[in-house]
């Protein structure tokens, strides 16, 4: 049994959902809208302000989807309420960021510059306070985008781990290693 497929989504005030006939889930809010198509085996009811997501049968697959369902449910209802929101931060001498609309412009270290296109869905703040080190900030109501697209851009410059130079997400603990120790005398 699912113990986490089996718990309600609430749906809080100003959030309205919805489930047409083609088992596609809808949510809209004051965030934005999402949509998410759902597999013929799992049913989702909406009754007295919560969503019950439950499933046909017992085989593996379906159980493993009640879980994923209700998870998925979960993360649009609470996007669209209150958002999702991702800080990188860059290490390095040199390392600048800066935003023009929904195009990201980075310099981090290489012999050009990095243009990074946003979708329309994320919004964009560049910060860069004097003695600092520069911050990408992004929000969204859809998580699995933000953090697809954050993803992405951390991929342009993984930190490495002697330094920790490169796109890191604020508060994540890397693995140092220490460096060469001097030759002894």
């Amino acid at each position: 049994m699912s113990r986490i497929g089996n718990l309600p989504v609430a749906i809080p005030p100003k959030v309205e959902v919805s489930v047409d006939g083609n088992n596609t889930v809808t949510v809209k809010g004051p965030k934005g809208n999402l949509t998410q198509k759902v597999d013929p085996s799992i049913k989702v009811e909406i009754a007295d302000g919560n969503i019950k997501v439950s499933r046909g049968g017992d085989d593996k697959r379906t159980k493993a989807l009640h879980g994923l369902y209700r998870a998925l449910f979960n993360n649009m209802v609470s996007g669209v309420s209150k958002g999702f929101k991702i800080e990188q931060e860059l290490v390095g001498v040199g390392y600048r960021a800066s935003s023009q609309g929904q195009t990201l412009d980075l310099v981090l270290g290489y012999a050009h510059h990095i243009v990074f296109e946003l979708p329309a869905e994320i919004k964009l703040v560049t910060k860069q306070d004097k003695g600092q080190n520069p911050m990408i900030i992004l929000e969204s109501a859809d998580k699995q985008l933000l953090g697809q697209v954050a993803s992405k851009i951390r991929s342009l410059r993984e930190p490495e781990p002697y330094k920790g130079k490169g796109i890191k997400f604020v508060n994540e603990v890397l693995r140092r290693k220490a460096g060469k120790s001097a030759a002894k005398q």
